[in-house]
This record gives structure tokens, sequence and C-alpha cells, in this order.
């Protein structure tokens, strides 16, 4: 999630179990320490993937977490002990804090890596977009509340009916992904389309429409789907351009790719560069991680050294007009084939 919410988030938490006594600064503290797991965007991994796929690894592992966690909760007893609480429930409140955090972000469609260093897939339960502020707004509401009564009551119901509305809220988006998920595979199963994967997402900074998208070979099915359709999801077929996939077939960065995004990649040749897409972030033909991962030199394909990422492109707000009308209402359809063909034609051999 932004770094916003999660510092909404750290000091909801540490205001409701702490805020009694440390008062306002324990949502000063809360949103500092929630901070803290986010800090790994300043380390520079060498080139743009590696900057992607190891952002969210070992500072989101629960396991590391733990550990800074009882290290932070015995140098706070050591050096500035508080009588009105005990160092379980000091620990208890940091570890919340922090886990909390890469929590959230499990519920957005990037990928985080809880289980670092087992070598296991990362988490995207793909449930909330990057920025909601259906989730942020109650958590922003509590905190300012907090902050302005001082937090001296001894259970602060702000806090902790904002933290429980989040929480429903959270609740509600896996049931939307849980809907879209099944219309989607009612209507790929009534074309005859025998997908390998099916991913879905919502939306930009809503819950209630969702963007799905099924993988079979090489093209995948694109479909809109909201809580208030009427009718089964109209399906939009586009090529991945897997033929360019073998090209990269010595490629670390493209290896690493296809294990971070479970395979969701569409390829393009545009120009002289052969650019890699991630599919699970972002919305229809406006993809933030698109990569360079080789080069024409007028004779054959060169990959990279070092893959670069293309500027990210930035919706308009027309199209986000668009995408509100369509909550609501299924016409006029979404032009989701212009706008997958606005990323580049793939290489026909």
């Amino acid at each position: 999630m932004d770094s916003l919410t999660q510092a909404l988030l750290g000091a909801s938490v540490q205001g409701a179990l702490l805020g009694r006594w440390q008062g306002r600064k324990a949502l000063l503290y809360g949103a500092a320490l929630a901070t803290l797991p986010d800090l790994d965007v300043l380390i520079d991994y060498g080139d743009a993937v590696a900057n992607m796929t190891y952002h969210r690894g070992f500072s989101h592992s629960l396991f590391v977490l733990t550990g800074v966690s009882l290290l932070l909760a015995w140098l706070v007893r050591r050096f500035r002990p508080h009588p009105g609480y005990s160092g379980r429930q000091l620990w208890l409140c940091l570890w919340l804090v922090l886990v909390t955090h890469v929590l959230l972000d499990a519920f957005t469609s990037y990928g985080t890596q809880l289980w670092w260093p087992l070598p296991v897939a990362p988490v995207a339960w793909s449930s909330v977009f990057i920025i909601d502020p259906a989730y942020s707004v109650p958590l922003l509401v509590a905190v300012l509340a907090a902050a302005g009564s001082g937090l001296r009551a001894r259970r602060p119901l702000g806090l902790y009916l904002a933290l429980g509305v989040s929480c429903l809220y959270l609740g509600f988006t896996l049931a939307g992904k849980q809907m879209a998920e099944t219309r989607m595979a009612g209507a790929l199963a009534q074309a005859g389309v025998h997908h390998q994967r099916l991913f879905s997402s919502p939306t930009p900074f809503n819950g209630l429409l969702w963007r799905a998208v099924a993988v079979d070979g090489e093209h995948y099915y694109e479909a809109v789907i909201g809580w208030l359709d009427q009718q089964p999801p109209q399906l939009v077929r586009v090529p991945r351009g897997v033929e360019l996939a073998p090209l990269l077939q010595d490629s670390p960065a493209h290896h690493r790719l296809r294990w971070f995004t479970d395979d969701l990649l569409r390829y393009d040749r545009l120009g002289q560069r052969l650019v890699v897409t991630d599919l699970r972030l972002g919305m229809t033909g406006f993809h933030p991680f698109r990569f360079i991962l080789a080069e024409h030199d007028g004779r054959d394909w060169q990959l990279v050294e070092r893959p670069e990422r293309l500027p990210a492109q930035r919706g308009d707000l027309a199209r986000l007009h668009q995408l509100w009308t369509r909550i609501w209402t299924p016409y006029p359809p979404l032009p989701l084939a212009q706008w997958a063909g606005e990323l580049g034609e793939p290489l026909r051999h």
C-alpha cells in the first residue's frame, strides 16, 4: 500500500495499544515504525528488474520483522522503560505495527516475500488497489481524532473502530475477488477457453470494479467485472507475444520476472527493443512495470546487461471517469482491446 496508509495503520495500532501511556507520541512512534519495512527502496540492487523483484523481500519477511521487534522491545525496555506496560505488551505492539504493514502489502498485487529467505513465491492476494480511499479514510479520521483528544482514554474506541472497519473492508475485497474470478471462470468455460492461470485485481482506487486476466498459451483474455453487472463478462483476447520469449532464455532477469509474476507476462517489440510487461499491476494499457530486456543490433537480438524500466505512463482523467462510470453500468463497454493495443504489437516471425 501507499506510504501514507501504512503510516496511518501503524499509528492506529500503536495508539490503540499504548496510547493510554504514550499519548500523542504513540501515533508518531507507530507511524514512523510502520515506514521501516519500505526503506529497502533506498537499496540499489543493480538494475530495474532486481530493484522490483527484491523490493518487499528481506525487509518484509515475517521472520526478520519478528527479530527486529524483539530487538527494539529489548532496547526500549533497557533504555526507556515505562512502568505502565510490560515488555511483553511493548513487544506485541511493535510486532503488530510491523507485521500489519507487510500483511496489508500482501493484499495488493505487487508480491510480498513474507517467508524470505525460504525459496517460495511472493504472496499477492491482490484484493486491494495500492491506493484505496475506502480503506485509508477511516484510519485517517480516527488518527486525527485521537491526535486531537490526546489519547488519554483507557480504550481509544475510535482507533479500535477504525481498525475493525478496515479489517471488514479487506474481507469485502476478498469477497469481490472471489466474485470476479467465479464470473470470469464461467465466461471462459462458456467460450471453451481452457486457461492455465487466472488472475484478478481491483481497478484503480476502488473495490467495486475488477479486472481479470486469464492466460491461455499464446494469448491472454481480459475482462472487467463489477458487483452490479447483470450480464456475463465480455472477454477480450490479446496476443502475449510469447514467440519472443525464447530470445530471453539466457536472461537471469527474465527468469526472475517469471518467478516473481507467476509468468503473467507479455512480450512486445518496440522499435529495436524487446519489452516485457508485468500484466498484474496497473490497468489495461497502463502497466507501470515494463522492462527492456534485449535490443536488436541490426543483425540479431542481444540481451541488455542492466535491464531498464520504461517510464510509467499515467492514465488521464477521462479514462478514470470511464472506469467510474463502468462501476455502475456496463454501457458503453470499456475499449480494453484498444487500451491493450497501445502497449505495442508483438513481434511476428
